[in-house]
């Protein structure tokens, strides 16, 4: 098991999410809500089990990949970033779903989202891969897994981090 590979997959998992709310009925709210929540709970744990697993061991090993100077830019961006996906989930919570505003505001999560993991799919987990054994990766894997399990079915709070201040907390 390697945790670049089981983020690759929940980033596919997440894309599939999204597509699946496409198919649904414009009109049936019920059954986009409960999409949407499973999906909602699924972007929360992946940012935070990242953020508690992941990006502290990049930022000890990390050189910086593609276009990125060095990993404390990489994991700055990654933190904004999951900072800019948990506001987009709050202002969907804020709608009834299936509302025109409810759709917009899923499409703001969508954007931003698909963003981040466009680039952290780019830097992060190259970088990560270039400067972490299979030993650490399987470890990080295990950990990450553990902490979504316990929490599947509630998910964690959203919590917005200050990109620097996490960096450096980390680093």
């Amino acid at each position: 098991m390697d945790i670049t590979d089981v983020i690759l997959h929940q980033h596919a998992e997440q894309r599939r999410m999204f597509a699946m709310l496409d198919e649904i009925p414009r009109d049936d709210s019920e059954t986009l809500a409960a999409i949407w929540k499973r999906l909602e709970i699924l972007l929360e744990t992946h940012a935070e089990a990242e953020e508690r697993f992941f990006y502290p061991l990049l930022l000890k090993v990390g050189k910086g990949a593609a276009d990125a100077d060095d990993a404390d830019e990489e994991v700055e961006d990654a933190v904004k970033d999951h900072n800019e996906i948990r506001d987009a989930i709050r202002e969907v919570g804020k709608h009834r779903a299936g509302t025109d505003a409810w759709w917009q505001a899923v499409v703001d999560c969508r954007v931003a989202n698909s963003d981040h993991m466009a680039e952290e799919e780019r830097q992060d987990l190259a970088d990560f891969r270039q400067h972490t054994d299979l030993q650490a990766r399987h470890d990080i894997a295990v950990q990450f897994l553990r902490f979504e399990s316990q929490r599947a079915a509630t998910g964690v709070p959203p919590e917005d981090k200050d990109p620097e201040e996490y960096v450096e907390d980390h680093g």
